[in-house]
């Protein structure tokens, strides 16, 4: 049995390993991650077009802008954080409703994507594709749903709450609170299944329209921070259930422009694949 001698002053293949990170790959399909500076040129940008949207909601309804005045009202009586109070329902609130939330999303929308542009324009197709994914599908088309289908319920709502089956409650307040959430459990139904709809037809007329005009064979799925703007829609949910001015109902709606901030951030720093 023969051995071959090794040569030693023969490179070896070991030796052309790269000791150097490399890049890594993109892969077919994934999404390309936007770089630290656009993502926060995004934020402040959506942040400022919705605080600016959510100046004329304010002004639209009654509150001043004066910096005096604000300076001079404690900050939870400020439009933005004032609560409402069982012991004062004629307390004047800010209303957000699907006016009110479309504005907003509208100021999100214009602040991320002049943000985004400024600074990334080199990405700006990909920033109108997101753009008409967040207004049309992630605003239009389930605010359109959901607002649509609580009009309806208004109509018959007291048909239908009188439907439900009730306890005797012979003086018992744990009783009391059940037979109210049962009477409440149709709009509760009604809106998640008018919002899930509006997200499933949302998304799928954006992929057609992107498909259609922008020649996007990837179908973009619906992603966690899709559902952000959806915050609005379980205030609503709890007016449908008749606790419109409820503390609950009036604390949870203090979030909404906060969270319609969200599509604005999506748009600026949306990247090619």
């Amino acid at each position: 049995m023969n051995i071959n001698t090794v040569d030693l002053n023969r490179p070896q293949k070991f030796s052309k390993l790269n000791t150097f990170p490399q890049k890594q790959p993109q892969f077919k399909g994934q999404k390309k991650e936007a770089p630290a500076g656009i993502k926060m040129a995004a934020a402040l940008s959506s942040l400022a077009g919705t605080g600016l949207a959510l100046g004329l909601v304010a002004k639209r309804q009654g509150f001043s802008l004066n910096p005096n005045v604000i300076r001079k009202t404690p900050v939870k009586d400020w439009a933005i954080f004032r609560i409402a109070e069982r012991k004062k329902p004629d307390k004047k609130l800010l209303e957000i409703e699907e006016k009110e939330i479309l504005t907003l999303a509208g100021g999100s929308i214009i602040g991320g994507l002049t943000g985004g542009t400024i600074v990334d324009s080199k990405n700006i197709k990909s920033k109108f594709r997101e753009t008409l994914t967040q207004s049309i599908g992630n605003i239009l088309i389930p605010v359109g749903f959901v607002g649509g289908t609580s009009r309806i319920y208004r109509k018959f709502e007291k048909q239908i709450k009188n439907s439900m089956p009730q306890f005797i409650t012979k003086g018992k307040k744990p009783l009391k609170y059940f037979n109210k959430f049962v009477k409440n459990i149709p709009a509760i139904g009604i809106t998640g299944a008018a919002l899930a709809a509006g997200i499933y037809t949302g998304s799928k007329v954006t992929n057609f329209i992107n498909g259609k005009f922008f020649g996007q064979k990837n179908e973009r799925k619906i992603k966690s921070a899709d559902l952000a703007p959806h915050v609005d829609d379980l205030c609503l949910a709890v007016t449908l259930m008749g606790s419109k001015n409820s503390p609950v109902a009036s604390a949870i709606s203090k979030t909404v422009p906060l969270f319609l901030a969200v599509p604005g951030y999506q748009i600026g720093k949306a990247q090619e694949n």
